[in-house]
């Protein structure tokens, strides 16, 4: 049939053929035909899109619930084509703003949250890092030992992601803080390593574990130096397969012997004996390889190391396990912007993990494999997964050999043998303390006792796992208390930098009294209620200043909270990362020019701008930053608002 209308202005019929063109359908295949078909998303179609659900297990969780295919209203590819078409309006903004209006949403949420961007000399994006307040308290916690890994590309431009992860109490994998770089050059490193500690408060860790780059060993010993650097041995044993596969293959006891020299010896000179017979033995005294990895000794030999804390941890496997953790939740497919959001997923999965975990750790009694007096101890105190290990090495003491090898005074030294073992481990016994220290250093490298320890506690009738020996990391109480330490020791001339000091000391403390207070109705009504005198005993104090001080003051506050010297608007993108067909290896720290990044701005969360190669310190750069603002409201809130807004 066809209608026309444009001789007479009105619609008329002009050719009606009686037969049908084609075939008619039947009722149970008429939603197949475009004119019967809508397109109806229920809200549960985005929530299972941001869930990761796939587009054909989400199809077929609404045909079961509308009672079959032929009565949802479309097929599957209407709905493949509506995703695509969310996806195409959300990367309108391109890359680039769809990330940074990601980063400030979530900077609206929760106005701790931290992000800094570093860009290059044409305003484009090269590296990002962010992190959460959940993030920052963790670590406070529990950051005393970090490990870092970039072996992780799943992003289209195969950029580099970085994370920082740690160990909690309960042994499980945390977060302290992500990052996308645009290459693994030294002067990348030095940007990332500077931005996370400024977004954990200036606090480094103890000992953090790392591959074999030599990048990432440079920009630590420019930056960390007081940092333990220790090296992954996971990735020490794959670089020794691939160096001495012939080795491996032809003499079956290589392995054992190299492994001994990791981790078996106590003493130095009996470690450099080790290894130079090892050397001898297989004929491997002009290796190349091994010359040059026992250059680095002091960073992966046990020998070297077991004085320095490393919550147990001698590989960067975590890593490992979280990056196996991330291919659940994001692909190559994904664009940045879906990168963020999903994996926010995985940080919230694991979160909940660990939720479980408490519940787990107050909720349920530990079964002892043998009822003694020492584990029942230390039930009380650890939570589930360290209990293994102390009991663990409590079974093994019962099984240890000892004798006494010498007295002086209130000094006892123990010799213990391990079971099938012909190493001696030396054991010192103070009664006058009750202090117990071992050779192997385990309690220094993990934080808990040994067996050889414990047999000696137990020898002397200590039924219980001495104070000084327990470790508040690995008790269930873990999270009790402020875990962020203050700035009392830092000594400033300027009273502008103690008052700036003080007030970060304030925020800090907020931060984890609102995360815990906001858990329970009754701990809310308990933090309101401490907060409330508070301020009124601050009033009272504060009543007899002067006003012109108190101006100065509040000034200072505003500007350390939310000011921001550059202008974000002019970044015009995000650096497209170089991608090499047929080549897998990682940009070479030289073929980078040194200052190439050393001039580029870095923008940071909280509107803080921060200048890369700048030295000024922090006092110099808020006199900078208040030479060239105007006086606004002392108000911190608004404050804030001024500062999102510049964005």
């Amino acid at each position: 049939m066809k209608v026309n209308s444009r001789l007479t202005r009105k619609y008329r019929v002009t050719e009606f053929i009686a037969e049908h063109a084609h075939e008619t359908t039947t009722p149970s295949k008429s939603h197949l035909l475009r004119s019967q078909r809508k397109m109806i998303i229920p809200h549960e179609v985005h929530l299972a899109d941001d869930s990761g659900i796939t587009p054909k297990a989400s199809c077929e969780l609404m045909a079961r619930r509308a009672g079959g295919r032929e009565n949802l209203g479309f097929i599957p590819e209407d709905y493949r084509n509506y995703l695509r078409s969310k996806r195409t309006m959300q990367m309108k903004s391109g890359d680039t703003g769809g990330v940074l209006e990601y980063l400030q949403k979530m900077q609206l949420e929760d106005s701790n949250f931290f992000y800094a961007i570093q860009v290059d000399e044409d305003d484009l994006i090269t590296n990002i890092f962010w992190a959460d307040v959940k993030m920052m308290i963790d670590y406070s916690y529990f950051g005393d030992v970090v490990c870092f890994d970039t072996t992780y590309r799943k992003n289209k431009e195969g950029r580099p992601f970085a994370m920082f992860v740690g160990v909690n109490h309960h042994k499980l994998t945390i977060t302290f803080g992500p990052a996308l770089l645009y290459d693994e050059t030294t002067e990348s490193f030095i940007w990332l390593l500077n931005t996370f500690a400024k977004a954990m408060s200036e606090k480094k860790p103890k000992t953090i574990l790392t591959d074999q780059d030599a990048a990432m060993a440079k920009a630590l010993a420019l930056v960390w130096p007081e940092t333990c650097h220790r090296l992954c041995i996971w990735h020490l044993y794959q670089n020794a397969l691939k160096k001495l596969s012939i080795v491996f293959g032809k003499f079956q006891d290589f392995s054992k012997d190299f492994n001994k020299c990791i981790y078996e010896y106590e003493e130095e000179e009996e470690f450099i004996i080790a290894w130079n017979n090892m050397l001898e033995k297989y004929d491997l005294k002009d290796n190349s390889w091994l010359k040059q990895t026992f250059a680095l000794k002091e960073k992966w030999a046990l020998v070297y190391g077991r004085e320095n804390f490393c919550a147990d941890m001698t590989t960067t496997q975590r890593n490992e396990s979280m990056n196996n953790v991330i291919k659940k939740y994001v692909s190559y497919q994904h664009d940045l912007l879906r990168f963020f959001h999903h994996f926010q997923r995985m940080v919230e999965d694991r979160r909940y993990e660990e939720s479980k975990a408490d519940f787990k750790a107050t909720q349920r009694s530990l079964i002892l494999s043998f009822d003694v007096e020492i584990l029942r101890h230390a039930a009380t105190i650890y939570t589930p997964a360290i209990f293994k290990m102390i009991q663990h090495e409590v079974s093994s003491g019962y099984d240890c050999s000892m004798y006494i090898s010498s007295q002086n005074g209130e000094v006892t030294e123990y010799k213990v043998t391990s079971y099938k073992k012909l190493f001696q481990h030396i054991v010192h016994y103070d009664s006058s303390i009750g202090s117990v220290k071992c050779s192997c250093k385990r309690y220094e490298f993990a934080g808990i006792l040994c067996s050889h320890a414990l047999k000696v506690l137990s020898s002397r009738n200590v039924m219980k796992i001495p104070a000084m020996y327990v470790l508040k990391r690995w008790t269930k109480h873990a999270k009790m208390g402020n875990g962020i330490p203050t700035n009392h020791s830092i000594i400033h001339e300027d009273p502008k930098a103690k008052i700036g000091m003080r007030y970060k000391d304030i925020c800090r403390m907020q931060v984890q009294l609102a995360t815990k207070g906001a858990i329970t109705e009754e701990t809310y009504n308990i933090a309101i209620s401490y907060l409330t005198k508070a301020m009124n005993d601050i009033d009272v104090c504060l009543e007899g200043r002067d006003k012109e001080a108190s101006t100065s003051d509040g000034s200072l506050i505003n500007i350390e909270k939310g000011w921001c010297s550059g202008n974000k608007d002019n970044v015009k993108g995000i650096k497209t990362k170089e991608r090499f067909r047929g080549s897998s290896t990682r940009p070479k720290d030289n073929e980078l020019p040194s200052s190439q990044f050393s001039q580029f701005p870095t923008y940071v969360a909280n509107n803080t701008f921060m200048e890369s190669s700048s030295n000024m310190s922090m006092t110099e750069l808020l006199q900078a930053q208040l030479s060239s603002i105007e006086h606004g409201t002392d108000d911190v809130t608004n404050s804030q608002s001024k500062g999102q807004n510049d964005m």
